[in-house]
């Protein structure tokens, strides 16, 4: 298939998929065979389950397709094209894990698959190396074109990539899945703003099964990385209610990223090289600025979560000298 043909079922699947009546017209209109060709080469749910990222039981929206169903609908040579995606998935996701940069690991599998159909002799490790050394997305799709004679639209990437990481929580992104620790807290932040997340007030990161994207409000940036278990990739109900204490003014705060900002009404998640995320209601979706653009006034650690000793000297420090103002 042309990678024309393939650019254009890309863009249906993203179109088709983030509507509920043209999903209801493509299934009803279209025979299963077509259907399940435009998902193998193109729907994120279905792609990212067959490398594990969305469940065993994860299902394309709407569609009512299980993975494994879909998989055991397919002829030969498409079982055989997913078992290759799947084994390209799992050296991507080692090599980018060894090359220290895991955490892009679904960008680096989704452009694998959206683009790679053509590129003969695929070496995960040298692949790796483009988002290990790239500064920015820009300059890593413009890395790969080069490096592999790919023509990737950057603008077309990101519409496609905001799409799947919205779609599915990166499981990628936690540097300890089995504790609540703010560096863990940092990458959620991180990642509600690079899936384009929406602010609505009461909402704590679950996807709106009306529009198909995902929100919080600025509370619930943080209560929703506290109540999400990346084990089962369930929300919980432990916390309802942000519980924080204020530390310091900023010139107290110790460089590490998980550490809430505070400006007297909201909150935002410090991410590291002096900038924050929070979710914001007057923009209306989750936003990144510097620090020094904003109104905080103090930072603030949050009740659930770790914190590492830096963190703890630094509260130490700033009690003391409290204390001898007294």
């Amino acid at each position: 298939m042309s990678a024309t043909v393939a650019a254009a079922l890309k863009k249906a699947a993203v179109y088709i998929l983030g509507d509920e009546k043209k999903r209801g017209k493509l299934v009803t209109a279209v025979l299963s065979a077509a259907v399940g060709l435009l998902l193998l080469l193109c729907a994120p749910a279905v792609m990212l389950s067959s490398l594990g990222e969305v469940g065993e039981e994860a299902q394309v929206p709407e569609l009512h397709i299980n993975a494994d169903d879909f998989y055991s609908s397919l002829d030969s040579e498409s079982r055989q094209r997913l078992d290759d995606i799947r084994s390209a998935g799992n050296d991507i996701a080692n090599a980018m894990d060894e090359k220290g940069v895991k955490v892009q690991t679904i960008k680096a599998q989704l452009i694998y698959m959206s683009y790679f159909e053509d590129v003969q002799n695929f070496n995960a490790e040298s692949y790796a190396d483009l988002f290990a050394n790239a500064p920015n997305d820009s300059d890593l799709i413009a890395a790969i074109n080069s490096t592999y004679g790919l023509e990737i639209d950057y603008d077309e990437f990101v519409r496609t990539y905001t799409f799947v990481m919205n779609s599915a929580l990166n499981s990628y992104m936690f540097n300890d899945a089995g504790s609540k620790n703010c560096l863990d807290l940092a990458a959620w932040a991180e990642n509600a703003f690079i899936s384009g997340w929406g602010y609505k007030s009461g909402a704590a990161g679950e996807r709106d099964e009306i529009d198909r994207i995902r929100y919080a409000d600025n509370a619930g940036l943080v209560l929703g990385y506290l109540n999400y278990d990346p084990t089962d990739k369930m929300f919980g109900c432990d916390y309802d209610t942000l519980v924080y204490t204020e530390q310091g003014s900023l010139d107290t705060m110790p460089e590490t990223a998980g550490i809430g900002l505070f400006d007297g009404s909201k909150h935002g998640v410090y991410v590291g090289n002096g900038e924050v995320v929070y979710s914001s209601e007057s923009v209306g979706y989750v936003t990144k600025e510097p620090v020094s653009n904003g109104s905080w006034t103090s930072w603030c650690t949050y009740e659930g979560i770790e914190y590492p000793q830096e963190v703890e000297d630094a509260i130490q420090s700033v009690n003391e000298d409290s204390s001898s103002e007294n």
